[in-house]
Order: C-alpha cells, then structure tokens, then sequence
C-alpha cells in the first residue's frame, strides 16, 4: 500500500495577459495572529475570520515569474530561511516550474520586507541566489532601509528581520541594483508607488492586448479583515495611516475599472477582483483556468 502524501504539489499557476505570461509560485505560507492586526478587536477580526470559514490567520507568500518581450523577470524572493520551515521554497517550486535562477535577468521588488527580498542572497554563502539577474525597487526602499538613523529607532526585532536582512540580501547586487520613481520598469510592466507599508512600497501593473493585471503587493496581508475593513493596517506598517489611504485608493481604482489583481499575501495563487459591497468592498477569487 502506497504512503498517504506529505506535502501539496509544488503550486504553479499560468495567467496568460494579452502577450504577456504571468505565473503565481509560492514561497509557502506563514501563521499568524490577530495581534498583527491595528484599529480591529479581537472579537471582530475572529469573526471576519469566521464569516469566510476560516479558523486559523495564514498568509500566502506568492511570487509571479513574468515573461515579456523575451525577458524573463521575477517578482520578489520569498523569504529565504529567515521566517521557518512554512517559507522559503520558492527556488524548489521554480525547478518544478521548469526555471533555474540562473535564467533570471531581472528581479523586480514591491519593496524590501524579509518575506519579499530575503531569498535574494544565500545565508550561509553570502552568494547571490540570481547571479545573472539586475535588481530593481523603488529608490526610497535602499534610501530607508540603509539609513543609520531609521534603523537606531527601530526594535531589535526590526533591525535584524528588517534593516540588517535588507543590507545583507543586497550587497551582492549593489554594482546591479536599479531604482525607479515610477513607470515602465519591464516591457508591459509599469511601477506604480503605493507608499505607506514602506516608503517605496510599490505594485506593478501588467498591460498587454488591452488586459490588464495589477500585482499590488502588500496592499492587503490578511483579507478577510482588511477587505472588508480596508481601514484596518499593520504592526509592520512603516506609516499605517498612509497605508490604509492607500488601500482605499487602490481597492477604489480596481473596482470602478473592474480590474484583476493579485498580490503576495492573497490565498494562492491569488488572482482576483475586489467589488464593492455595501459600504465596504469583498474579494471575488477568479475562477480556475486550465488552458491559457
């Protein structure tokens, strides 16, 4: 008799957009608390929780391979082995799907937290996990998370998850590293700043043959809560108040343009669209395509 399975098969996922080939590959996923939560009650947030049959806070962290205009690009890491055995899988989910790092030319990042840029460099090495591959991140992400000053102010917690893993998976890419304000980043791919979880947090919208995919980041870590709640932010939101004004202006500008999204933190492989529903809005997941 065969043994029951272990583990899930490495999880893929293929969105065609116009031209342009976008695959969801996850990382893994982490559990956490409703204490990561700001301005929500623990009641209400288990109750949110609740409402979508769900008993345990999990977040997804997804990464999108993009292929356009004959480049291969990859957006974020994963996190490298700075978060647990959950995390961490994305170069072995990236052999499944057919692609080594070394066939990487580009690495795009909505910003610098451990669970998006803490795979770019090998922690026990100090090598480059993407030897042949430029990176590229908003020009406030190096300014903030290099700054002497910040990183004083910061917890302890903050200056070895945060500004001392941003240094470290870095450094071998400083002669390689390009920064953007905004705009085309990639053939078909435009920066667009969505600060306030970090200063250069920053999604990334996909146009081609007149489809259109956002991959907004961590505009949203827990959807349950902060869908329907987009008021709701983060501890680890450098400006929370700034990240929630930018949530509603996204969720707002994806909704009256019906536009699909994705992001990092969306159950996988994420890909979606938010609606308004009463005074709030709710995230409707696209339905599976077997065929692109």
């Amino acid at each position: 008799m065969k043994l029951s399975p272990r583990q899930q098969i490495a999880p893929i996922y293929h969105r065609r957009i116009g031209d342009i080939v976008v695959t969801a590959v996850s990382d893994g996923t982490l559990e956490r608390t409703h204490e990561m939560m700001l301005g929500v009650p623990a009641d209400e947030a288990r109750m949110h929780l609740a409402a979508a049959c769900r008993s345990s806070f999990v977040l997804s962290i997804n990464a999108f391979l993009i292929r356009s205009g004959g480049r291969l690009a990859l957006i974020e890491t994963g996190s490298g082995d700075y978060l647990g055995p959950t995390a961490g899988h994305l170069i072995a989910n990236l052999a499944a799907a057919g692609v080594s790092p070394e066939e990487i030319d580009t690495i795009l990042l909505t910003h610098m937290h451990p669970d998006h840029s803490a795979g770019l460099t090998n922690m026990s090495s100090g090598t480059a996990n993407y030897r042949n591959a430029e990176l590229v991140v908003h020009e406030n992400e190096p300014k903030h998370w290099f700054d002497d000053a910040a990183m004083a102010r910061g917890s302890e917690r903050e200056k070895r998850l945060m500004f001392q893993q941003a240094r470290e998976q870095t450094a071998p890419y400083r002669g390689r590293m390009r920064t953007f304000t905004a705009g085309e980043v990639l053939p078909g791919v435009t920066a667009l700043p969505i600060p306030g979880h970090t200063p250069g947090h920053s999604g990334f919208l996909v146009e081609s043959a007149g489809e259109r995919l956002l991959i907004w980041g961590d505009v949203v870590h827990m959807p349950e809560v902060q869908v329907p709640r987009p008021d709701v932010s983060m501890v680890v939101d450098t400006d929370p108040q700034a990240a929630a004004a930018s949530r509603r202006r996204v969720f707002d500008m994806v909704a009256s343009e019906r536009m699909l999204v994705t992001g990092m933190h969306l159950h996988f492989p994420g890909f979606a669209h938010v609606v308004r529903e009463g005074g709030g809005y709710r995230l409707v997941p696209e339905a599976w395509r077997q065929s692109l």
